[in-house]
């Protein structure tokens, strides 16, 4: 019989699944009758037949019967960084991007106000369309300033950049690898693009070397692609030999800096300057607008053909509207003030390590997190991970777990991200009550026991 220190054991588990299930037979065998009634394709109009939609009723189920809330989708009644209104009441907030806390930055606010004098809420339609705006070039410039490359491409959509932008450059020639952790955005434009795709171990630098020397050869191009920051586990690639292993291969090399930017390096700018590595080194850097600059969408940088290529060939640019200008304008400044204020940087990489240090002083699992903003609680059952942060948030805490399919089970965890403006009484206090409702949860067969 199996166990984990904090998950449910095996046997009880089962106990818990059939009684779930055999409360969904009686409702489905009550639905046949009804059923027969209607047409032999009724089936295929009912959303609740679409694949997953089983084991998304399962998981709701087995909430109810084990007595947990819903812990997504909370109501957030006011801006949220360090703390959070919800259900009108204050919490600290560990559920937020805004690594900086310059989601509301005075300056922030304001460029994003003038903006909307100026250019109103929308460009109404997409940059070929519509049209430039002078913010759109600015905040390129900028973003192409800030990677030391010759331009950038800004679209309305993180998820969209990764998609479109992987999509429109590789083809059935081509070959894909990434890291097993990498984003949905990722895998799915390395679908669009109908390339060859390998996923290699999550930071299995040996594995990607003997890949290649096996396979690049029947292929033309090869893309690379690693995130700076790993959102889910906290932990980042060796960018060095990275880049001398696209270098031998002729390969591109792609960074997806989404959580990097603001967070990694002596000033924030990221993966390279953390490794000290000349950013040109790198073919294609992505990044998103909604983290540490404040906005919305996402960004390519790299050299011109590149980028003139995206802008005519990459449909979640061509098709999508164009970023709106308050969006632009506020990241825009955003960036500014990262660069102005590097002590925003130090603030978060001191709570981070405060963090990272208290949490496993108290026994509690990081996983393999290097303490750079993102400190995941790793308790290896979904149910257990839900029902810590119900009660966490009982205490005043506001942290999403985060459980299958978005992990394997046994990896289910409570996801931190801290902030600059976290104070250290927020994390000690944090940190207690983690241990202590751990130690509450027991190994879960309480719960199972009031459920049977």
């Amino acid at each position: 019989m199996k166990s984990t220190q904090t998950g449910l054991r095996d046997d009880a588990r089962e106990v818990l699944q059939n009684l779930v299930l055999r409360r969904r037979d009686a409702e489905q065998n009550g639905d046949k009758g009804r059923a027969s009634k209607q047409s032999p394709y009724a089936a295929m109009t009912d959303f609740t037949t679409l694949p997953g939609m089983h084991e998304l009723r399962l998981q709701r189920s087995m909430a109810d019967v084990v007595g947990l809330a819903n812990p997504f989708f909370k109501m957030h009644e006011a801006r949220s960084g360090a703390t959070a209104l919800i259900g009108g009441r204050s919490c600290i907030n560990f559920s937020s991007y805004d690594y900086l806390g310059l989601n509301g930055h005075p300056e922030v606010q304001a460029a994003a106000a003038a903006a909307i004098e100026t250019f109103g809420t929308s460009c109404s339609a997409s940059r070929l369309v519509a049209g430039e705006r002078p913010l759109h070039r600015e905040l390129e410039s900028a973003l192409a300033a800030h990677y030391g490359q010759q331009a950038a491409i800004v679209f309305v959509s993180g998820h969209a950049t990764n998609v479109s932008a992987i999509g429109a450059l590789l083809g059935p020639r081509d070959l894909v690898v990434y890291d097993s952790f990498a984003h949905n955005s990722i895998l799915l434009g390395a679908m669009l693009s109908g390339a060859e795709r390998r996923a290699v171990q999550h930071n299995d630098l040996s594995a990607l070397d003997e890949l290649l020397a096996k396979h690049r050869a029947r292929y033309e191009r090869v893309l690379i692609v690693v995130e700076g920051l790993y959102s889910m586990d906290g932990d980042y690639p060796d960018l060095p030999a990275l880049v001398e292993l696209k270098k031998r291969y002729g390969a591109w090399l792609m960074v997806d800096e989404a959580h990097g930017l603001g967070v990694l390096g002596e000033t924030g700018k990221g993966l390279f300057e953390l490794h000290g590595v000349d950013p040109c080194e790198v073919d294609i850097w992505m990044g998103t607008l909604s983290k540490t600059l404040a906005g919305c969408g996402g960004y390519i940088a790299g050299q011109t053909a590149l980028v003139e290529y995206l802008k005519c060939m990459a449909g979640g640019f061509v098709y999508s509207v164009g970023m709106p200008p308050p969006m632009a304008a506020a990241s825009l400044a955003a960036l500014a003030v990262l660069h102005r204020e590097p002590e925003r940087v130090a603030r978060l990489r001191a709570n981070s390590k405060l963090f990272w240090e208290l949490a496993t002083a108290r026994g509690l699992n990081v996983g393999t997190s290097l303490g750079h903003a993102v400190v995941p609680i790793v308790v290896h059952d979904s149910i257990i991970a839900v029902r810590l942060s119900q009660m966490l948030f009982d205490h005043g805490i506001n942290v999403q777990p985060i459980i299958h399919p978005a992990v394997p089970e046994r990896c289910a965890r409570l996801r931190f991200f801290l902030t600059s403006e976290h104070t250290s009484a927020q994390i000690h206090a944090t940190c207690d009550a983690v241990a202590e409702s751990m130690k509450s949860i027991g190994d879960g067969l309480s719960i199972v026991g009031a459920a049977r």
